[in-house]
């Protein structure tokens, strides 16, 4: 039997233990980018070598590596790419700490109650944009006709403030610190639907015009997707600082074999590398590593 005649393999959705994991980002000085991610924001590194870094928290879990090009600008503004990486702290209290020293190290911070959680947003000195956030209790999280309400409201900063003032002391981002989440400019919303739902079996959490969100396991989300800078844009150079490439991990081989007959299903391109290792670009040419890689749901 052909897989186009085998529904059950390309018409489920992706299983619900996937996650975000490791993001790959560029930056044009990896000195001064480690000043910030580890002395600004408490990473630490865990594997270093000329011209890479890799950086976790204290269980050492790799969240983000940055690879250095000389000379790279900042992400074009109209272009196709990261819109930003966000890290999920594990308590609010942590949360509160990052903001302390964020304020401590008088850096631009941005900010937002979403309901599902509180976000703070930052730059790194390439321009590569970070959110620090921490979710509120699932079952606080409300859901209309399929879709998780959000909202973007002020988040209560003297409230956080004294709350990282009650945590426990950290030099290194305290353990179960995760990526919770990715966001990217599109080039079109109808085309990183079809990619991101109809192929790789992502939920829809969220939807309008302009943007799109979706999610595994019912997580508010764990891509999100945009237009609001880039529609019918071009990727970012690789010359550039950006998104060199971020990893979905999903829990089981049999669960990303199904993922792999989506792929062959809708004609796409990609590379099996290992046998649990799939290797293909979104319609904007991000490069996304699908990797079996058990890991605790958010």
């Amino acid at each position: 039997m052909s897989i186009e005649q085998q529904p059950s393999l390309v018409s489920v959705s992706i299983h619900p233990g996937t996650n975000i994991g490791l993001v790959t980002l560029r930056v044009a000085q990896l000195e001064r980018s480690f000043l910030f991610y580890q002395g600004v924001l408490g990473f630490q590194p865990i594997e270093q070598t000329p011209g890479r870094v890799l950086l976790g928290g204290q269980d050492r879990e790799p969240l983000l590596e940055l690879i250095e090009v000389p000379g790279a600008g900042p992400q074009p503004h109209r272009a196709t790419g990261l819109y930003h990486v966000a890290i999920l702290l594990p308590t609010r209290r942590d949360l509160g700490r990052v903001f302390l020293r964020l304020v401590q190290a008088n850096w631009q911070i941005g900010q937002g109650d979403h309901l599902v959680s509180e976000a703070l947003y930052v730059s790194d000195p390439d321009e590569n944009g970070l959110e620090l956030y921490q979710d509120r209790p699932r079952n606080t999280w409300q859901w209309t006709n399929g879709s998780v309400v959000m909202a973007t409201d002020p988040v209560d900063l003297r409230s956080l403030a004294a709350d990282g003032q009650q945590a426990e002391p950290w030099d290194v981002l305290p353990a179960r610190t995760r990526v919770g989440h990715i966001h990217l400019q599109v080039g079109n919303i109808p085309e990183a639907r079809r990619f991101y739902t109809d192929i790789l079996g992502f939920d829809v959490t969220a939807e309008m015009p302009s943007a799109l969100f979706v999610s595994a396991g019912g997580y508010h989300h764990q891509i999100g997707m945009n237009i609001w800078h880039s529609a019918g844009a071009k990727p970012a150079p690789t010359t550039s600082a950006g998104l060199q490439a971020y990893v979905i991990t999903i829990p089981t081989h049999e669960a990303l074999q199904e993922v792999k007959a989506r792929l062959i299903a809708h004609n796409i391109t990609f590379t099996e590398e290992q046998p649990d290792l799939i290797h293909v670009n979104d319609p904007w040419s991000n490069p996304i590593l699908l990797k079996v890689q058990p890991t605790p749901a958010i």
